[in-house]
């Protein structure tokens, strides 16, 4: 049993072999598919799930809090699986790519900003967006 099937079953969501199929497919990513392309590595398992049944379970996925849905200003909704391990990302303009990292000056600078305005800070996100930086030729 992959990890996100396993969390789903201890949320007491019932599990479909579609569900499954997906919970595999996003257990195995190492990237932030969108709909459709969690649709395509699905239907190569199990050419019968539809778009739509993906659609509803990474409804359903992301109200139980399972997966985290990201929309990086490229169009797409974006899912990655829900971690307890804080990271932020910065987002590739041109080709898309998604990096995940944690910088604790960051983390340090945003509870700093908060407490200055009269905040705890309960919780962020952040996205960068960027393009790789032209390489002098040399």
């Amino acid at each position: 049993m992959d990890r996100l099937e396993k969390i789903c079953t201890e949320k007491g969501m019932r599990m479909t072999e579609q569900r499954r199929v997906i919970a595999r497919v996003l257990s195995l990513a190492d990237d932030h598919p969108d709909v459709e392309e969690i649709h395509r590595r699905s239907a190569e398992i199990d050419p019968k799930i539809s778009i739509a049944t993906v659609y509803r379970t990474m409804r359903l996925f992301e109200e139980a809090g399972v997966v985290e849905r990201h929309d990086f200003q490229d169009g797409r909704s974006r899912y990655e699986e829900a971690s307890e391990d804080h990271h932020d990302h910065l987002i590739d303009l041109r080709s898309g790519n998604v990096i995940e990292f944690m910088s604790e000056e960051i983390e340090k600078l945003q509870r700093r900003i908060a407490e200055e305005n009269g905040y705890k800070l309960i919780a962020h996100r952040l996205e960068l967006y960027g393009v790789p930086l032209d390489k002098p030729k040399g």
